[in-house]
């Protein structure tokens, strides 16, 4: 009995069997035709030259996926090459997020062209794209990137663009959107949303800070300037509203007797308030109260007008200003009333204090006097620079330094003006109206008034009347109304 073993086919893949190769275990192999075999066995001859043509068919596709796998990574490579990466780098990318290569290449350009539109090109993308290769495949970004592109119309910054986006969880991201859409319907322009976004602690707003706790932050500030105070003080945002924002609101409400208008002027004019603690407040407050015997009533008068007050050291600036007022013969209400009207005396830096103070010494001023503490009140808001240049002015007009001191006793100001200004107004004074330097001495506050809408405006009303030998105190100080009626008259008797 002789068996049979099937061991191959000859086929072509497209044609019916011609022949089938059978070996026999005594025999070589050999081929014979297919219509050499009986009937009954033709059935189990197409069931092997099926699955025989099954195969070829599937080693063909797989052949032709290959094929297509490495066009696809050489188009990768090429293309990441033209966008700056070296091909070691074009493999860590490949490597840290495979979705990359089964990613159409048209879509990745697509994203790659949404960034470089958003001011991100070089090695800033190149950089970005290295630390966060899902970039270019996440589609959680599509919202966020489109966005940035047609809503904010890529105003944002470079550098905020990279910090937002390299987000380590892209699924937060989702809510940024809303978040910044939120801001800019209670009033943040978009060409300030940069600015706000790039002052505050962007994973703690996008991480820890929901919608809600954003839209309830600002509701609660409403009454006392809402979203302008986190226009100006952007990390506002990031503050617990329970815990943080609401206690030091309410202390500085407290202190104001309960008035919101009064409150929302301090919150305004110093926002980084609402970063001092509760207990920080309270401390500089009862300092005042008890070193300087000031009620609270004062205190927040002082607070209203000079925030910063609260910021100010108690031991190296407070206590020894305090101390120096005390040595001039100023008493509580004195010192009050100084504060109300000269409170940077208190923040200034000891080295601008003391070149000021030497100044004045050398003028004349006494020590320990209450005339040197108003002119050090008075040259708080110049700096050091402009008051030895009028000083040095004044000179050159004639003034002696005995003059300079009369003048600034009777009108303090006179050594905080801006000594361009000064300069402009002594040549008008001089050269125009013909008058004498000395004259300052008996009305220095002629320096204080504007050379165009006041001086010049009323002395030549009066050339035209003949009245410019009236005196630049009346010249000045009189109303706008008795002025004209002044000037009438003068006219009316001239004719």
């Amino acid at each position: 009995m002789v068996i049979l073993s099937l061991v191959s086919c000859s086929v072509s893949l497209f044609s019916p069997p011609i022949s089938l190769r059978l070996h026999f275990p005594l025999f070589s192999h050999v081929s014979f035709p297919a219509s050499t075999f009986k009937p009954e066995l033709r059935p189990l001859l197409v069931c092997c030259l099926q699955r025989r043509e099954t195969a070829h068919i599937h080693r063909c596709n797989c052949l032709t996926c290959t094929i297509d796998g490495e066009t696809q990574i050489e188009s990768l490579f090429s293309f990441f090459r033209d966008i700056g990466f070296k091909e070691e780098e074009t493999e860590m990318i490949l490597a840290k997020n495979p979705d990359v290569k089964s990613t159409p290449l048209d879509k990745i350009s697509a994203r790659v062209a949404s960034l470089q539109s958003l001011k991100l090109d070089g090695f800033a993308l190149q950089g970005l794209i290295a630390k966060c290769p899902s970039l270019l495949t996440s589609e959680e970004l599509d919202l966020v990137i489109t966005f940035l592109v047609d809503e904010l119309e890529g105003r944002l910054d470079p550098e905020l663009v990279e910090r937002i986006l390299a987000a380590s969880d892209t699924s937060f991201l989702l809510s940024f959107n809303q978040k910044v859409r939120l801001l800019i319907h209670h009033g943040i322009p978009k060409e300030k949303i940069s600015y706000v976004l790039s002052k505050v602690y962007l994973n703690k707003l996008m991480y820890q800070k929901s919608v809600e706790d954003i839209e309830r932050l600002i509701s609660y500030l409403e009454p006392f300037g809402g979203i302008g105070i986190i226009a100006r003080r952007p990390v506002i945002l990031n503050s617990d509203l329970d815990t943080q924002l609401i206690p030091r609101v309410e202390f500085i409400r407290n202190l104001s007797g309960e008035d919101d208008f009064a409150t929302g002027t301090v919150l305004r004019r110093l926002p980084a308030i609402l970063s001092y603690s509760v207990d920080h407040m309270n401390s500089h407050v009862e300092f005042l109260k008890s070193f300087a015997g000031l009620t609270s009533e004062q205190v927040f008068k002082i607070v209203h007008v000079f925030p910063n007050v609260i910021s100010t050291s108690k031991e190296r600036k407070l206590r020894p200003r305090l101390e120096f007022l005390k040595d001039c013969g100023f008493d509580s209400p004195g010192m009050f009333k100084f504060l109300s009207k000269a409170p940077l005396f208190l923040a200034l830096s000891e080295d601008n204090l003391s070149h000021k103070l030497g100044f004045l010494v050398k003028i004349g001023y006494k020590h320990r006097t209450r005339e040197l503490a108003f002119a050090m009140g008075a040259v708080t808001r110049t700096s050091s620079d402009n008051m030895q240049r009028v000083i040095g002015l004044y000179l050159s007009y004639g003034l002696s330094l005995e003059d300079i001191l009369a003048m600034s006793t009777k009108h303090p100001q006179v050594l905080q003006y801006s000594h361009t200004s000064l300069e402009e107004k002594l040549e008008y004074l001089i050269e125009y109206m013909g008058r004498e330097v000395e004259e300052l001495l008996a009305f220095p506050a002629f320096l204080g008034y504007k050379l165009d809408s006041r001086i010049k405006h009323r002395y030549e009303e009066k050339l035209k009347s003949r009245g410019e030998n009236m005196s630049l105190n009346k010249l000045l100080t009189v109303s706008a109304e008795r002025f004209s009626k002044t000037a009438d008259n003068i006219e009316v008797i001239c004719l």
